[in-house]
């Protein structure tokens, strides 16, 4: 993947990261758009130990749900750049801590655990991080994610916009879990039309850290559709190209979800 961003405003299309390019069509046939973020090249240090990491990362975090066939470890190899031996290893290190199960057979292969609750996860990270910690989190969030919608707000083709309304406006067809899952994509659509390909990169790891905190507030409808809302605004304001509506929603979306999660940690504390 390349490292280096864009400085010219040329068509969003052009500059959009590799995993933002090809648009399944159909909701539930597409992969998650946050695998790209967890699934990025680990580089030198390709020990089973950061595979592992990264793929209990990607199962605690819902992003691979439970039953979920896990890519093959050729694919994984490939995406995390690690020989297949590291990635055998690191599958049986998960298998080891009951995350993930093998199937023999010709429909077989490597399957998140069906016990695997990305709720459960995430309250007992919540739990355990500090409200200094989830404060400084919200705060990354929105510095990262408010620049990139406030360069979109810019840069943004209006055709391009329109298509992100319409993916959003999709969510009621949808299962709850396949709403998280849209909300999180169509955030990432917004922030690719920033037209950086480094700040897209950050902020998908952003997206990444921050989703499963994310799913834990909209675990209500209620919630589900003020985020929702939030989402449709920066869209709005985006396509007016009005960068200081753009970043005020989003910053106020980040600091609703932080407020909820420490609202929660208090209430279970």
């Amino acid at each position: 993947m390349a490292s280096s961003s864009t400085t010219h405003p040329t068509h969003a299309s052009a500059e959009r990261s590799p995993e933002l390019e090809h648009e399944p069509e159909h909701e539930h046939e597409q992969p998650h758009r946050l695998q790209g973020a967890l699934f990025q090249p680990i580089g030198d240090e390709g020990r089973a130990e950061l595979v592992e990491r990264r793929l209990v990362d990607a199962i605690t975090r819902g992003h691979l749900r439970a039953g979920e066939r896990l890519p093959s470890e050729a694919d994984l190899s490939k995406s995390l750049g690690v020989a297949p031996v590291t990635v055998r290893e690191a599958l049986l290190a998960l298998r080891g801590r009951g995350l993930v199960v093998t199937r023999r057979g010709r429909n077989g292969g490597s399957f998140v655990a069906a016990h695997a609750d990305p709720l459960t996860f995430a309250r007992e990270a919540v739990g355990r991080t500090s409200r200094l910690a989830l404060r400084d989190l919200g705060a990354h969030y929105a510095a990262i994610t408010g620049a990139c919608v406030r360069l979109a707000a810019r840069r943004a083709d209006p055709s391009e916009t329109q298509r992100v309304r319409r993916r959003l406006e999709r969510i009621e067809e949808l299962d709850p879990e396949a709403q998280r899952r849209l909300l999180d994509d169509v955030q990432i659509e917004i922030v690719a039309l920033s037209q950086s390909a480094r700040l897209t990169r950050e902020q998908m790891k952003l997206q990444a850290e921050l989703s499963p905190f994310l799913r834990l507030v909209a675990h209500e409808t209620e919630n589900l559709r003020r985020q929702g809302a939030h989402l449709a605004a920066v869209i709005d304001a985006v396509e007016a190209g009005d960068p200081d509506a753009a970043g005020a929603r989003t910053e106020l979306m980040a600091a609703e979800t932080i407020d909820a999660l420490i609202r929660l940690q208090a209430a279970t504390g």
